[in-house]
């Protein structure tokens, strides 16, 4: 998917790591939420309490989860899922464009 329709924007942008991360959300009609960002290059953890799906749209970065072991490669098009209450490691080794997908609980 290119293009998202019928969707709400928050303005204000999610800002982590000094500016070195990005990100604007996009709320849909059912109440599901994405973010569409920007990670320049560094190394960063994060914590997520909702399971993530991260698709790389453009970049180059080695992510890191929770209990794998080592470290893995991914670029353009590629996608990686972040279980719910864990967190990651991301090494971005050129500037990456992302969309990530909270997924929500069903019963939720």
């Amino acid at each position: 998917m290119t293009e998202f329709k019928g969707v709400s924007i928050i303005k204000k942008a999610n800002i982590y790591f000094d500016g070195k991360v990005t990100s604007r959300s996009v709320i849909f009609p059912d109440g599901s939420r994405k973010t569409l960002g920007i990670l320049l290059p560094g190394e960063y953890e994060f914590n997520t309490d909702k399971k993530e799906v991260m698709e790389i749209i453009s970049g180059d970065l080695e992510v890191l989860l929770e209990g794998s072991k080592g470290w893995r490669i991914m670029g353009d098009g590629e996608v990686f899922e972040v279980p719910a209450n864990s967190k990651f490691g991301l090494k971005i080794r050129r500037i990456t464009d992302y969309c990530c997908s909270y997924i929500r609980h069903p019963d939720k």
